[in-house]
């Protein structure tokens, strides 16, 4: 597998446990299982990508083997950015529920 893809699928996983973290620990801004899960994919994904754009260091196999403190970071970038996607749909959320 491509390093790239080793890192998408690290950020995914990532992102949706960190978006189910999110709505387990924030009730109030709690998507339900799927929706956590997949705000939380999205969040990681992204965040994920956005995060090695700006520190190359995390982009993952170097010289041919995987360098498992870039995939850490790929990890916790994922789930901070995870997290907080789900915090923000959460929000954006309850807020368009309670203009109603």
């Amino acid at each position: 597998m491509s390093e790239t893809l080793i890192n998408l699928i690290i950020q995914l996983i990532a992102g949706a446990i960190g978006g189910n973290a999110a709505g387990a620990t924030m009730k109030n801004l709690d998507l339900g299982t799927l929706g956590n899960t997949i705000a939380g994919a999205l969040g990681g994904a992204g965040g994920g990508t956005l995060l090695t754009a700006l520190l190359p260091m995390l982009q993952g196999a170097a010289g041919g083997g995987v360098d498992v403190a870039a995939l850490a970071g790929q990890a916790v970038g994922g789930g901070v950015a995870g997290a907080l996607v789900t915090a923000i749909v959460g929000a954006i959320k309850n807020g368009m529920a309670g203009a109603r």
